[in-house]
C-alpha cells in the first residue's frame, strides 16, 4: 500500500512538473515565421546612353546585366572595376554579346553622354555608359540603394563618394546578387554563363 501511494505521489509530481515546463515554454517568445521576400533592389528607370539615346530597364529585358555606379573622374575604384568587368567580358568570348555592363554615373553634372562615350572607349564594348538629369540619376540610385555624395576638394573642385557594388540583374530585370569581379576572369566568365 505504501508503494502504491508513493507511485501515485510520484506520478502526480511528474504531471505537475510537466505542466510547469509547458507553461514556461508557452511564455517564451516564439520565433517569427519569416517568408523570404523579393529584394527591393533595382526597378524602373529612364536614362540616356553614351550615344544620347533614351534607355529604360525594358531596353535590357531578356538578358542579364551587370550594374555599376561610378563617375569618370574617379581615380581608382571605377576604372579598376570597369577593367575587371572588361576582362570578364573578354573571357566570355562570343557570349559577351548576351550580357551587358551598365556604368551609371553618380556625377551627371560632368558625365554627359559625350564624356561617357569617350571614357568608355578604353573598356569592353559590352559596357554602356548611362547618364541623365540629376533627378533621373538620383531616382535610379535610390532604386538600387546606392549612396552617392559630392565631396568638395581643394581648388573648388569635387569628387564623389559612392557605393562600389556590382549588381547582377537577371533576364527579368530582378536583382540576383552582388557580383564579385575580384577573381580570375575565367572564373567570373564561368559564373556569368549560368545566367545567360
Amino acid at each position: 500500500m505504501f508503494k502504491g501511494r508513493l507511485l501515485l505521489l510520484f506520478a502526480a509530481f511528474l504531471v505537475g512538473a510537466a505542466a510547469i515546463v509547458a507553461g514556461a515554454l508557452a511564455l517564451l517568445p516564439q520565433p517569427a515565421n519569416k517568408v523570404a521576400a523579393p529584394s527591393a533592389v533595382g526597378g524602373p528607370f529612364e536614362l540616356v546612353d553614351q550615344d544620347g539615346q533614351t534607355v529604360t530597364q525594358e531596353t535590357f529585358a531578356g538578358q542579364p546585366f551587370l550594374v555599376f555606379f561610378g563617375f569618370t573622374h574617379c581615380p581608382d575604384v571605377c576604372p579598376t572595376s570597369l577593367f575587371e568587368m572588361s576582362q570578364a567580358f573578354e573571357a566570355l568570348g562570343p557570349d559577351a554579346r548576351k550580357i551587358t555592363g551598365l556604368f551609371i554615373t553618380v556625377d551627371p553634372e560632368r558625365d554627359t553622354p559625350e564624356v561617357m562615350k569617350s571614357y568608355l572607349g578604353s573598356f569592353h564594348p559590352s559596357i554602356q555608359g548611362l547618364s541623365g538629369t540629376p533627378e533621373q540619376v538620383a531616382a535610379v540610385a535610390k532604386a538600387y540603394r546606392v549612396y552617392a555624395k559630392k565631396v568638395p576638394t581643394q581648388g573648388g573642385d569635387y569628387t564623389m563618394d559612392h557605393t562600389a557594388i556590382i549588381y547582377l540583374m537577371g533576364k527579368d530585370g530582378e536583382f540576383i546578387a552582388p557580383f564579385n569581379l575580384k577573381r580570375p576572369s575565367e572564373a567570373v566568365a564561368e559564373d556569368l554563363r549560368r545566367y545567360l
